[in-house]
């Protein structure tokens, strides 16, 4: 994992607009309808190359394939793993329709969950484990390397990295209807997605871990306690590591956040609850939620959070709770509270969060994404000029 040695390198968190006429296809395949495989292929290949050349463009120095294959970042899994299918139980709602801050904001989520393609109206359909879990998706996954691995010949990039999805979040998001209790559903998961893990790495790409699940269980569980939600996440984390064990830890960068939600966020969890848990994932780099209102104050944890020696940051210093594009001198800023604490060359520059979580999420529109992500590139450049400089 490249760091930031001479100057503030700059990433995101993943998934990023896809092209109208990809979506179009998404759309048809969420709703079971036919897919010309052919054309969905060559679509997704295209769509690749075009979004590692509008990164390189922008100056992005580690780069994804934007998630351009991926109904979503957690449910594309369903079609890697035996042992699932689509359930037949009622959705009963929105996601986020029983969240601490549904509660406290009715009006609002009731009004969200009837906006096509927003938070908690993605309506995502949930699967359910009906027998073993195992992996399937050698295909899928080779033909992501494949056309990510193309599409950066040639490219003026440091690095690229491959989201998969965590086990916490698969055991989440579908019904276990198989296994005889939820730790021995969690660590088939948790085995079967470490081939995934290991394909990635194999390939010469970093691997991101996508767990937004440890950050937002609290969120989405009220009737859960604080003691009982982080010893719910201790165990996950435990999980996570058992599967990455053998995977060198300076190949691996950790994602959390309060997900998709564009919405109120009073009752996300707040970092001081779940930080030392966090810092015990095997993990050569962590990216988190550090630039909207609920967590901007959050970087003075950082400075007695245990995070290992070896490891970097990579905070969120542009947001997409709001379609506000950040002035590139505050996301310098934000930048320079983070050096302050670890130190320059263990910060890189990223995300709060993915841009388009789902294909066909709409929460914000792609030119405010490239906007966003032009004010990162420029913020990094301030701030490198600032941080070295002070050093010379």
């Amino acid at each position: 994992m490249r760091t930031s040695t001479d100057r503030i390198l700059t990433t995101h968190v993943g998934s990023l607009p896809r092209p109208d006429d990809l979506v179009a296809i998404m759309h048809e395949k969420m709703a079971a309808r036919p897919v010309d495989p052919a054309k969905l292929s060559a679509r997704v290949r295209s769509a690749v190359e075009e979004i590692i050349a509008k990164q390189a463009s922008l100056g992005i120095d580690i780069v994804a394939d934007g998630e351009m294959s991926k109904v979503g970042f957690i449910p594309y899994i369903n079609e890697r793993l035996a042992g699932f299918q689509p359930s037949n139980r009622p959705e009963g709602g929105s996601y986020w329709g029983a969240s601490r801050d549904a509660r406290a904001f009715p009006d609002y989520y009731e009004w969200v969950a009837k906006q096509p393609g927003t938070a908690g109206g993605v309506g995502a359909t949930r699967w359910s484990c009906c027998g073993p879990v195992a992996y399937k998706g050698q295909r899928e996954l080779a033909a992501d390397i494949d056309n990510l691995k193309s599409a950066l010949v040639g490219k003026r990039v440091v690095e690229a990295f491959m989201p998969s999805i965590s086990p916490t979040n698969v055991e989440d998001w579908d019904y276990n209807d198989h296994y005889p209790n939820n730790d021995d559903y969690l660590n088939a998961i948790a085995e079967a997605l470490r081939e995934e893990y290991h394909a990635i790495v194999d390939a010469g790409l970093i691997l991101q871990i996508d767990d937004p699940a440890l950050a937002t269980n609290w969120l989405l569980y009220p009737d859960r306690d604080l003691p009982t939600v982080r010893s719910w996440a201790a165990k996950r984390v435990e999980v996570l590591n058992h599967a990455l064990r053998d995977i060198p830890k300076d190949k691996i960068r950790y994602h959390t956040c309060y997900s998709i939600n564009m919405g109120p966020r009073v009752h996300d969890m707040e970092l001081k609850h779940i930080i030392d848990i966090m810092v015990k994932i095997k993990a050569g780099a962590f990216s988190f939620e550090a630039a909207n209102p609920r967590h901007e104050h959050e970087w003075t944890l950082w400075a007695d959070a245990g995070l290992p020696d070896d490891a970097v940051l990579i905070p969120g210093v542009v947001t997409h709770s709001t379609t506000l594009v950040e002035h590139p001198e505050l996301v310098a800023q934000r930048i320079e509270r983070f050096a302050s604490v670890v130190g320059r060359e263990r910060v890189i520059a990223g995300g709060d969060c993915g841009f388009a979580s789902f294909a066909v999420s709409h929460e914000m529109h792609a030119s405010i994404v490239w906007a966003k992500l032009a004010a990162l590139v420029e913020g990094a450049e301030i701030a490198s000029r600032k941080l070295w400089r002070k050093a010379a």
